[in-house]
């Protein structure tokens, strides 16, 4: 069985060590060779857009968000949340490559999937 984690992540500048904590754990997935499917929802929504993720404060002794999305956007998937980018005004053309856009359905068959594990932060 292939093995593979779902991670939701709620946090931005808003919650900045939750935020990295989420993108830490993602990207130590990907490294290890599990699959990794991120969601970025709430104040996360930002980081799908170029240039927000090298914004974010650099927090001690942490990797930074954008070197940490950049792992997870070269070796897993990344999802921004349907209704978290209409609220921002975000389309696909204002994403980063590699970034969809899905809402609930598609999360929850995700998470429900055989073998994932999920972890919301």
């Amino acid at each position: 069985m292939t093995r593979s984690l779902v991670i939701k992540v709620t946090a931005g500048a808003d919650a900045p060590e939750r935020a990295n904590q989420a993108l830490t754990v993602a990207a130590a997935a990907v490294a290890s060779g599990v699959g990794v499917s991120l969601w970025l929802t709430g104040e996360s929504a930002w980081f799908a857009v170029p240039g927000k993720a090298a914004e974010f404060p650099a927090l001690p002794h942490a990797t930074p968000v954008v070197d940490l999305l950049g792992i997870v956007l070269a070796g897993g998937r990344v999802t921004l949340c349907t209704q978290c980018a209409a609220r921002r005004d975000l389309t696909g053309d204002d994403l980063l490559p590699g970034v969809r856009i899905a809402g609930a359905p598609a999360f929850v068959e995700e998470v429900t999937g055989e073998g994932v594990q999920a972890l919301v932060y």
